[in-house]
């Protein structure tokens, strides 16, 4: 009775832990419906759906300007916040993410060189920004992790300096070719940095999400391996995680999904620090609903702070990346204000 019942009652903890995930992204869904709708409302022009079928101009601006700005501010913000999440489970630093550890700094720097340049040429279809933003977002996160590390693990106070010291010197390199690169290149470059999600139609997003989707499935495939990382590296290797495996794994998708979104969104801050905390608020710690929670949750969350960011001036659009900094910004020093309260516990 004894040894039947182990297997028993693992099997049905498995099945409550299946349940409460399948509840918990049904809920986020809900979520993201709810705000695609207050998104698609909000703007200083107002578009009445049910007047689309007679209305030819609201139906352009709605097709060709509306929805794909709100999909492109969901699927940017998904990947943020995604990447967050990853980066803080396998650091075990709640600090971390693609802004505090220099990775959009080394995607900005990248796709600044590729815009200045005037590299708008694609290799294998894929566009060289992209290429471009990917290469420094791996180059930057290699530098970090390497400086951080020490022995097998990778010290909290080390990771975030070196992160801002490289995020630093990558945005002193943008703030370099900005100021030698012609001014219309130079504007291009001004407007891309401060965080904009401007695109007409769905042909850049269809192009996006070639490289996004496949990031996506990989990191949620990593969930488990993930969550044991978060606990311990001993504790993981002990249970059958390669380590070293999953981290370059983990650091090759991140690089890759910030890579794409600083390529084309510009440089936006604090998703993958405020999302996956409010998805262990709502949903505990466990990186297997923390990771596809904070992915619906991080597409809802950059979609109301566009939404926001187009409706609080009147007719002035205030750039999504000031909305997330004027956001973020408070929460971070917060963040770091309860970690140093801990600590000297």
């Amino acid at each position: 009775m004894i040894t039947s019942s182990a297997p028993a009652g693992r099997n049905g903890e498995t099945l409550s832990a299946e349940r409460r995930l399948i509840r918990s992204v049904l809920l986020m869904l809900l979520v993201l419906t709810l705000c695609t709708v207050a998104s698609l409302a909000a703007g200083y022009e107002r578009i009445n759906i049910f007047s689309l079928p007679h209305d030819e101009i609201g139906r352009s601006v709605f097709f060709r300007l509306r929805l794909p700005r709100v999909v492109m501010a969901a699927i940017i913000g998904a990947s943020l916040a995604a990447v967050g999440a990853a980066l803080q489970a396998i650091f075990r630093n709640p600090l971390a993410e693609p802004l505090t550890l220099g990775v959009s700094g080394g995607g900005a720097l990248g796709a600044s060189l590729a815009i200045s340049l005037g590299l708008g040429a694609r290799v294998a279809g894929t566009p060289i920004v992209f290429l471009a933003a990917f290469a420094g977002a791996a180059v930057s996160v290699s530098i970090v992790y390497r400086i951080a590390r020490t022995g097998a693990v990778a010290a909290s106070g080390s990771l975030l300096l070196a992160g801002i010291v490289v995020n630093l010197i990558a945005n002193a390199g943008v703030l370099t070719i900005q100021y030698v690169s012609d001014p219309t290149r130079s504007l291009q470059i001004l407007r891309w940095l401060i965080g904009s999600l401007d695109v007409i139609g769905f042909s850049l997003i269809w192009q996006m999400l070639l490289f996004l989707i496949p990031g996506w499935i990989v990191l949620l495939l990593l969930a488990r391996d993930l969550q044991l990382l978060a606990v311990d590296e001993e504790t993981a290797a002990s249970l059958g995680v390669d380590v070293q495996r999953c981290e370059r794994v983990v650091y090759l998708v991140s690089s890759l999904l910030v890579g794409v979104t600083v390529a084309v969104g510009g440089s936006i801050g604090f998703v993958g620090l405020i999302v996956p905390h409010v998805a262990r608020l709502l949903f505990g710690q466990d990186v297997r609903f923390v990771l596809p929670c904070s992915l619906l949750l991080g597409a809802a969350f950059l979609m109301l702070a566009d939404a926001l960011g187009r409706s609080v001036l009147g007719q002035t659009e205030l750039p999504v990346g000031a909305v997330t900094g004027i956001l973020g910004g408070p929460f971070f020093l917060w963040l770091m204000k309860r970690q140093q309260h801990y600590a000297t516990l």
